[in-house]
This record gives C-alpha cells, sequence and structure tokens, in this order.
C-alpha cells in the first residue's frame, strides 16, 4: 500500500518558535506604519510638532523616492536619546497604559522612526538648546553606522535617504512621481491647516512649493487652497459640555463636485469620519446639488478621554464614546452659521447690481406716473362659471388661431420603429423581437471609443471660444491638472495655467461651453485616484470625458437622434457594455415576450 508522504506531520525534536530580529520585525511594522513616502512624512512632522518647534521645513527629491528631509527648531534630543527614538516601542509620548486614553502628543506608538530606520538611510543632527555641541547619528537597515558629535543649529533635522531600498518589491509597487508628489502635499497641507500659528515651508527638487506664515485659521486656509477662498468661507462656533466646535465652511455657491476641500480636525488632529461629513452634508441639503461637495475646515476640542485614536496605525480614525450627540450639535452648529449669515440658495452674493440705473435714461426724460386701468366690463354679482365658460372659449379659440411652428421642423425620418420609453431607453423592433436601448450608457460607449481613438492618433479637433473661460483651482487642483496637459490638448483643450485658476481658450467640439465647469471638476474627480501608467491615464481621461459629456439619465430625444445613437452604438467595437462594464442594450426575444400574454 503506497502513502502520501505529505500527508504525515514531521515530528520536531526541538523548539521551534523564536523572537524575530529586531531589524526584521522592524520591517514588517513598516509593512504597515510607513505605506509610501507620505506616510514618513507624516509621523516626521507630527514628531517636529511635538518637539514645540515654531518652524519647520520639508525637503523632498523626487517625490521622496531619493530624500526626506524635515527640520524643525524644537527642544532637540539628548546623545541617549537619539539612539532611543530608533529603538522598538521607544517614545517619551507615553508611559502606561492609561496614558493612551489621555494623548495630547501626534506620535505614541513608537514604531515610526524604528520602521523608517529599518527600510532606509537615516541621518539625523540634533542638538539641546542648553548643550553647545549636538549629536550627529547614521543609521542604514536599523545599523547604526556614525554616531559622533557634531556643531549643529539648535533642533531636528532628520535626512530619509533611499526610502525601501532593501524592500524592492514595496519600492515597485509605489506610483509616478506625479501620484507620491500628491500624497506628500496633501499631508503637508493637512499638518498645516492644523497648526496656523507654526511657520512651515515645503520644497521639491529645490523649489519651494509653499511658504506659509504664522497666522491665524483663516489665513492659513486662504494661503494653501487660495486668495479668492476667503470671499467664501463662513465661520462656525459651538460651545458644548460635549466637545468645542470652530472653523469655517464654505458658502453653498463654492461646493464642487470634487473632494479635496474636507478637513475636520480634532484637538489638532486630521482625521477621517463619514460620519461626520454626513451631518455636514445634511446642513447642506437644500442648498446644494446632491452630487456636489461643500468645503469645510471645522476643528473640534473634546477631553481625550472621550475618544480613542488608537485605532489604526495612520492615526487618521478616530472613535467617539458619544458619536449621536457629536453628529447632532455638528449638524444644527453647521445649521445655525448658514442662517445666521443669510445664505440661501436663492441669493447670489457675487453680484451687486440688482441697484444700478440704466444709463439709457437722461436727466431730461420726464418720469410718468403709473396709470391703473380699471375693467369697466367687470359684474361681482355674475356667475363665474358662465363668465370662466367664455373665457375659455375665447382661450380655445386663440389657441386654435395660433399657428404650430414645431409642426414645420420635424424631420422626415426614413425609420420611423423606433420608440423612446420614459425619455430614458429606446425601443428597436427587430427579428428576434425587441432591442432596449439605455441611451445614457449608448452614448457614453461611443463618446468612450471616440475619445480613446483620438488620444492613441492625436489628432483631436479644438473650437475656439469667443472668450475665453476661466475656472478657478486650488493649488491641488491646478497641480492635477498641469499633469494632465498633454492629454487635454490630445483631445481639443487649449489653455493656460495661472496661479490660482486655468483660462481656457479652446474646448472640443463634442463640449459645451456652460458644461465646461462641470467637465474639468469631475475629470480632475476621476484623477485623483488613477494609476501611474500612461495607458491608465489616457483611459481613466477617455472614461471622465464620456462620462461628463453624455446625455442626461432622462432626456427626450427625436427620432433622428434616436437612429443616429442607435447607428453610432452598432458601430462600436464593443457595443453591449459601457466603459464601466454595465450594460448598454438588452434583446428581448419573441418567445421571451410571449410568456406575458
Amino acid at each position: 500500500m503506497h502513502t502520501n508522504s505529505s500527508l504525515i506531520k514531521p515530528e520536531f525534536t526541538l523548539d521551534i518558535i523564536q523572537l524575530l530580529p529586531d531589524h526584521v520585525a522592524n520591517q514588517i511594522a513598516a509593512g504597515e506604519v510607513i505605506q509610501r513616502p507620505a506616510s514618513a512624512v507624516k509621523e516626521m512632522l507630527e514628531n517636529a510638532l511635538d518637539a514645540g518647534g515654531s518652524e519647520i521645513k520639508l525637503f523632498v527629491k523626487d517625490a521622496g523616492k531619493t530624500l526626506l528631509q524635515v527640520v524643525d527648531n524644537g527642544c532637540g534630543m539628548s546623545e541617549t536619546d537619539v539612539r532611543m527614538c530608533f529603538e522598538r516601542h521607544a517614545t517619551s509620548k507615553i508611559k502606561s497604559a492609561g496614558d493612551l486614553f489621555k494623548i495630547q502628543t501626534m506620535g505614541f506608538r513608537g514604531e515610526a522612526m524604528a520602521s523608517i530606520a529599518a527600510i532606509a538611510h537615516v541621518e539625523v543632527n540634533t542638538k539641546l538648546t542648553s548643550n553647545e555641541l549636538g549629536t550627529h547619528l547614521i543609521i542604514e537597515g536599523s545599523e547604526i553606522k556614525t554616531h559622533e558629535d557634531c556643531a549643529t543649529a539648535n533642533g531636528t533635522s532628520i535626512k530619509v535617504k533611499n526610502l525601501f531600498y532593501n524592500v524592492p518589491a514595496r519600492r515597485n509597487f509605489l506610483k509616478s512621481d506625479k501620484v507620491e508628489m500628491r500624497h506628500i502635499t496633501e499631508e503637508f497641507t493637512r499638518v498645516s491647516l492644523a497648526n496656523p500659528e507654526i511657520k512651515m515651508q515645503f520644497f521639491h527638487n529645490n523649489n519651494e512649493i509653499f511658504h506659509l506664515s504664522k497666522g491665524n485659521f483663516r489665513q492659513r486656509i486662504v494661503n494653501i487652497i487660495g486668495g479668492k477662498k476667503n470671499e467664501t468661507l463662513v465661520p462656525i462656533e459651538e460651545e458644548t459640555s460635549v466637545v468645542s466646535i470652530d472653523g469655517f465652511i464654505g458658502k453653498p455657491e463654492s461646493a464642487k463636485r470634487t473632494r479635496g476641500e474636507q478637513y475636520f480636525f480634532v484637538n489638532g488632529r486630521f482625521i477621517k469620519n463619514h460620519y461626520l461629513h454626513h451631518a455636514v452634508s445634511k446642513a447642506f441639503e437644500d442648498l446644494i446639488p446632491s452630487n456636489y461637495f461643500p468645503s469645510y475646515f471645522i476643528n473640534l476640542q473634546i477631553d481625550p478621554k472621550l475618544i480613542d485614536i488608537n485605532i489604526h496605525p495612520t492615526k487618521t480614525e478616530i472613535k467617539f464614546e458619544d458619536e449621536q450627540a457629536i453628529y447632532a450639535i455638528m449638524r444644527a452648529c453647521v445649521k445655525r452659521s448658514l442662517g445666521k449669515y443669510n445664505i440661501a440658495p436663492t441669493l447670489d452674493f457675487s453680484q451687486e447690481l440688482s441697484f444700478d440705473i440704466s444709463p439709457s435714461i437722461s436727466k431730461k426724460t420726464t418720469i410718468k406716473e403709473p396709470t391703473i386701468k380699471v375693467d369697466s366690463s367687470y359684474n361681482p354679482f355674475e356667475n363665474k362659471s358662465e363668465n370662466h365658460a367664455k373665457q375659455t372659449e375665447v382661450k380655445a379659440e386663440e389657441k386654435w388661431e395660433t399657428p404650430s411652428f414645431e409642426e414645420d421642423f420635424v424631420p422626415e425620418v426614413e425609420n420611423t420603429d423606433l420608440q423612446q420609453i420614459g425619455n430614458h431607453f429606446i425601443a428597436v423592433p427587430n427579428e428576434n423581437g425587441l432591442l432596449l436601448i439605455h441611451q445614457r450608457r449608448a452614448h457614453k460607449r461611443i463618446l468612450f471609443e471616440y475619445f480613446t481613438k483620438v488620444l492613441n492618433s492625436n489628432k483631436g479637433q479644438s473650437q475656439q471660444l469667443l472668450f475665453p473661460k476661466e475656472i478657478e483651482l486650488n493649488k491641488s487642483e491646478i497641480g492635477i491638472i498641469t499633469d494632465m496637459t498633454d492629454e487635454l490638448n490630445k483631445v481639443g483643450f487649449n489653455f493656460e495655467v495661472k496661479e490660482n485658476h486655468i483660462s481656457i481658450n479652446g474646448i472640443p467640439p463634442e463640449c459645451q461651453e456652460e458644461n465646461l465647469q462641470f467637465v474639468i471638476e469631475d475629470l480632475i474627480e476621476q484623477h485623483k485616484n488613477s494609476e501611474d501608467l500612461l495607458t491608465e491615464q489616457q483611459n481613466t481621461l477617455a472614461v471622465s470625458l464620456a462620462s461628463s459629456l453624455a446625455i442626461n439619465e432622462v432626456k427626450k430625444l427625436s427620432s433622428e437622434e434616436m437612429i443616429g445613437l442607435k447607428n453610432e452604438l452598432l458601430k462600436c467595437e464593443t457595443p453591449s457594455v459601457c466603459p464601466s462594464g454595465k450594460r448598454t442594450m438588452i434583446n428581448i426575444k419573441t418567445a421571451d415576450l410571449e410568456k406575458y400574454f
């Protein structure tokens, strides 16, 4: 009898469970804590904040793959502390488990610097204010190479070089420099907004990206987002026994279809919370469309005992003890501010021309008193039903006498079998039964294949605008549009990038000028999560343009439009599905129809 040796469990006489070496454990921890260069930037900036620095500088080269450096003028570290800070689970922030429930600092895990040192070359210069000399430390892969005294400025400077040099798989999975820079900029923005009293600078490849002076919260928002943002900010403030709320919300007219201007800060720490976002959105429910996002910059001060921030290594998620109460307070606070400052959807504060006097009226023109017309035939005792009948007869006569201009412009179409169902679907009878076409998805498929061919052939047509169209964008959105310049030029967009807006001179023929703001915002939103490969960027652009320019979900079409849509769909390479993978049409056989009778 043959036995399968693989099914027999081997017998071990030796103990096989052992402690992992520190450098291996640190590399494993780095997989959770340091996911990309932006993660290292976040941890180092938070350490600089905890050091009490009034000035913080961030230097980046090659989107963090070559160099990440944070310089602060904080308290510095002693010779012993600078070595201990790279030990696993070594921290000055907490001393007991009870401290987890009253955390006041940004960092507290004691894993960040040890994880960074395990996957990069780290160089540290630090000096205490009370000491004449500082400490110079070099660590490569958790191994100390140099530890000596040096002359340096007060505070700490940490250089992280060659990130993931010993983890090639992780380094290969990093996105392009543009994408990684986007994440680094976002982390810098979050820290800067939460600490307006600190001077902060950001350099990339020796070019200064941000220079943020000390100021208040409003000034910091304007310096980061853009000068025109100041006009749209509405202050909010609420003081309760549960939570204190202050900050700013954007006016309804500043709402966008793109995310990116939604910030919550709890005790100075940026957080993501869909529950609180829903509370703010509910307050804007009747003021903005459902697919738009209001902008807000909100600070929450709450007792550290009532929150738990030790949920995720990134420390961007917080668990509140009483979420429902904070939800209700947040919603009421935002609604009260909107009402206090008379924010309503029917009011337009951007225009103040309603009281202008027409220049056509000269000083010599005599103004006549308005006359009052009296209907002498009016009889209050007349039967209303009879009077109504007479008016109805008159209106009916007028209606029949008025010629119908619509009938003169009805196009003559050869195929009259097509019917529109609910202004949503197109019914096309055929030999096998009935073909139902989803008109919006069909149009998306047509546009997607058209823009894909244009991007591959570089032969996009451009329609010049009579007057340039200016669209205001923040710095992050400007960066995204700049990255997409080549692809947008290929499909027919002609524009100039300014400091806080873009000036569009030409658009594709398929795009309408009145929908230009919507199209640009939709493109930005789609590309925020796009990959770095050129083919994927082009595919994302084609999908975004197709989605933005396709006809509405419910729209009445003429017979000629229905025939054109059907014919163009059937010419597509993949007519049965739209770019998102959903069906564009279904064919119902005659036999299936007979089952309903």
